[in-house]
């Protein structure tokens, strides 16, 4: 039986998603829970390989086991019983043997927050990056839909990354605002090591007026990693959602809509 789980994470204590030798990843505490229930070694795969410090409410993790005695409906609550208290499993469903939770994905969403006030809150800074000068918001909102469809982002891949090609497909890009808080949030068929982080950067870069917000086609076009802005720090990002349906008519053209808007600018 091949079982995929939805599950949420806070990484503040981790380094990352995947194992490492250096130490905690939400992948080894899952999968001691996983062990200790099932009674064998389990081995699980994952949607996205989230970084140190970074967090999920919309993780996907798969597992095969024969030993399976609870029912599915039973076993998220099962699981958190045995997982630590900054990990939790919402759903478990059976999907077939061979599933990939990474690539059957068809989009998925990360949003990205900032606390944006003259002092920091205590209280935010495990969830937010904290930028204490006052952001152009309007500048970033009129650079954000310039990332929306089929681009190479080799400016925003730092360094280390492992992927074949730098090409992705972003479906939505947008920053919303309210009272000292922005969030950025970015839907697309894939994303390259810290591409959502420097994404971000570079937005910040725009509303502190660094750049143009015109100047971001130039660089997606440069292929150049310093010409975007900086990699914003972990503690900001959110893997919101993995979805394996196809994006909805209605969003698909309002996605096209808005890339055509930018086109034209």
């Amino acid at each position: 039986m091949h079982i995929l789980l939805t599950l949420a994470y806070d990484g503040t204590r981790y380094v990352g998603w995947q194992r490492q030798i250096n130490g905690i990843s939400v992948q080894q505490r899952l999968e001691e829970a996983l062990a200790a229930l099932l009674g064998h070694a389990v081995k699980t795969t994952a949607s996205s390989r989230t970084d140190a410090g970074v967090h999920a409410l919309g993780q996907r993790a798969a597992f095969h086991t024969q030993d399976m005695r609870i029912p599915l409906a039973k076993l998220p609550r099962v699981l958190n019983a045995l997982l630590p208290t900054d990990i939790s499993v919402s759903h478990a469903e059976t999907v077939p043997d061979g599933f990939s939770p990474r690539f059957a994905a068809k989009y998925k969403t990360y949003i990205y927050h900032i606390h944006n006030a003259p002092v920091p809150n205590p209280l935010l800074r495990r969830y937010n990056a904290f930028i204490p000068h006052p952001l152009n918001r309007p500048a970033m909102e009129k650079a954000a839909p310039y990332f929306i469809g089929r681009h190479d982002f080799t400016s925003f891949c730092a360094a280390g990354g492992s992927a074949k090609t730098t090409v992705r497909e972003i479906y939505a890009c947008a920053v919303s605002a309210d009272a000292d808080s922005l969030a950025l949030t970015v839907t697309g068929n894939g994303f390259l090591y810290n591409m959502v982080r420097i994404i971000a950067g570079t937005l910040v870069y725009a509303g502190l007026g660094k750049i143009s917000p015109d100047s971001i086609p130039h660089i997606l076009a440069a292929k150049n990693r310093s010409h975007a802005g900086k990699t914003l720090p972990p503690e900001g990002l959110v893997l919101a959602e993995v979805s394996y349906t196809a994006l909805h008519p209605a969003v698909d053209f309002l996605h096209q809509h808005i890339h055509n808007e930018v086109a034209r600018r």
